[in-house]
């Protein structure tokens, strides 16, 4: 692919990828750089671009794939900011908030230890300890696909068991007063 092609390219795609990443990350800086970061990978892709169908869509998958990544490093840096607030080194945090995000640590925890095994491995993989698809294929024989599929599966499993757990608390806390 040649520049000038590359730059129509760019010019087709940029803003429908901008609007893409700011809807899932909510972020407009974090967006740009998602994009950004898409088309350098695009550009680096040169040749091996024209095996693909659709560029467009290769473009938008790299674009979702890179949000959830950056979503996840987030999370798992709030985790982190989680564990130091229950061991009392962020005080800018209230104590009810703090007591809130053990408990929900601890909730989802309890859920993934009660998960089938083969779901709990790959959601530790992959989310707790922040092992790409690609190794956990390597350590565990399964096709990427089908671990996305599956750690897809899991995690909807732990958002209905969370929601569950919350809706019923709820319930209670209003069936009590």
């Amino acid at each position: 692919m040649s520049r000038e092609e590359f730059s129509n390219l760019v010019q087709q795609l940029g803003k429908k990828l901008y609007y893409f990443a700011f809807r899932i990350l909510r972020n407009q800086e974090e967006a740009e750089d998602g994009v950004q970061e898409v088309f350098l990978r695009l550009w680096k892709m040169n040749e091996k671009l024209a095996d693909y169908r659709s560029i467009e869509a290769l473009a938008t998958t790299m674009t979702r794939n890179y949000c959830i990544d950056l979503i996840r490093k987030n999370r798992n840096i709030s985790l982190i900011e989680t564990d130091s607030v229950s061991s009392g080194s962020l005080t800018e945090i209230s104590p009810h908030e703090s007591m809130v995000l053990r408990e929900s640590n601890e909730i989802i925890r309890n859920i993934i230890e009660n998960m089938p095994e083969a779901s709990r491995v790959l959601i530790k993989f992959h989310d707790l300890e922040g092992k790409s698809y690609e190794e956990i294929a390597e350590s565990t024989g399964q096709n990427i696909n089908t671990l996305r599929v599956n750690i897809s599966r899991a995690r909807k499993h732990i958002r209905d068991e969370f929601n569950k757990y919350n809706y019923e608390r709820r319930g209670n806390k209003k069936a009590a007063d």
